[in-house]
């Protein structure tokens, strides 16, 4: 319970800005890991459901601050519709790694 607790703070300390970012990297995350599902790669299961609890705690704590605001239902709906379509597409940290990985692998060879 308190891990809960410590994790709603650091995320409460974030702006709204940076928790958006945050939640288009999980989410980013999250479609690696169904990649590795599918491709049967080795992958922690666990990992699903702590990604997505994370990203609802997240959410949540951005819609407390639109309540505290004043923004109604409707309003924010249309607001979170916007921000989704201006999300600029990028690769997952993660397969970013693997990237770098593979270019390194790649340099030593051909060293």
């Amino acid at each position: 319970m308190a891990k809960k607790e410590e994790e709603l703070k650091e995320i409460r300390a974030k702006t709204t800005e940076e928790i958006n970012e945050e939640v288009v990297e999980l989410k980013g995350e999250l479609l690696m890991l169904r990649l590795q599902k599918s491709t049967r790669n080795e992958f922690k299961s666990s990992e699903f459901r702590r990604m997505r609890k994370r990203i609802a705690r997240m959410l949540t704590v951005k819609r407390e601050r639109e309540v505290e605001e004043g923004v109604g239902k409707r309003l924010s709906r249309k607001l979170d519709r916007q921000w989704k379509r201006s999300i600029v597409v990028r690769p997952p940290p993660s397969l970013k790694k693997l990237q770098e990985e593979e270019a390194a692998e790649e340099a030593e060879k051909s060293a």
